[in-house]
C-alpha cells in the first residue's frame, strides 16, 4: 500500500506520543488510531505483537522512565510503504536520555504494521 508522507508521518507521531503517554486511555487510544492490531514493534530489549503488547511495552517504558516522552528528529524518509526516521527520549528536564533510529512498515489497513528500533548511531567500521 502506498501512502503519503502526511499520512507516515501523522502514525510514527501518534506512536511516538502513545510510546510516552502515562495515561493508559490515551495511550491505548493512539495505539489503536496509529497501528494495525496485529503490528509488530521490536525494539532492543524487547518485542510486542498486537495492541495489548504493543500497550504493555509501552506502560513498561512509562514505569522505567516516569515523565519522558519521545520526540522525532528527523523528516521521515520514506519510499514503497517503508520509512525510517530518528528519535530521542526526552527526561523532563530536557535532557536527551536515548536516541535512535526506527524503521516502519505501513500494513494493508494503511496503519502501521511494522517497528523496528534501533538504539544510537551503527558504528563506525575500523580505519573508516
Amino acid at each position: 500500500m502506498s501512502t503519503t508522507d502526511s499520512t507516515f508521518e501523522r502514525l510514527v507521531d501518534a506512536s511516538l506520543a502513545a510510546y510516552g503517554e502515562p495515561d493508559p486511555h490515551r495511550r491505548r487510544a493512539l495505539i489503536e488510531q496509529s497501528w494495525q492490531p496485529d503490528g509488530s514493534l521490536t525494539d532492543p530489549p524487547m518485542a510486542a505483537t498486537g495492541h495489548d503488547e504493543i500497550d504493555a511495552m509501552f506502560a513498561a517504558v512509562q514505569a522505567q522512565f516516569a515523565g519522558h516522552t519521545f520526540r522525532r528528529t528527523s523528516e521521515l524518509d520514506e519510499h514503497h510503504g517503508v520509512a525510517r526516521y530518528s528519535w530521542e527520549l526526552v527526561a523532563p528536564d530536557g535532557s536527551v536520555t536515548l536516541d535512535g533510529l526506527d524503521v516502519a512498515t505501513v500494513g494493508p489497513s494503511g496503519l502501521l504494521q511494522s517497528v523496528v528500533g534501533f538504539f544510537g548511531e551503527p558504528a563506525t567500521l575500523p580505519g573508516q
